[in-house]
């Protein structure tokens, strides 16, 4: 099983707006965005290493699986 592990937050935008998130505003370094089946914001904040912890409430708050975010992390690796 692979780990989780902290990334820039250019990387975190991809993956997300990838799974259906879509920008709303942002207030100081937090990008503000919504998704479908969110019931509150998903903020990704404008970091060069966010947490582990961020990451991993933003993907709970977006019913987003390890293996989905994995693979879209790959996706994104490669291109």
């Amino acid at each position: 099983m692979t780990r989780i592990a902290p990334t820039d937050w250019r990387t975190r935008l991809c993956i997300f707006e990838t799974f259906g998130c879509t920008f709303i505003r942002q207030k100081g370094d937090h990008l503000i965005f919504h998704h479908p089946k969110a019931k509150r914001a998903v903020v990704i904040p404008r970091y060069n290493e966010i947490p582990v912890t961020v990451i991993m409430n933003n993907m709970k708050t977006v019913h987003m699986s390890r293996e989905e975010y994995l693979q879209m992390l790959l996706k994104t690796e490669k291109e």
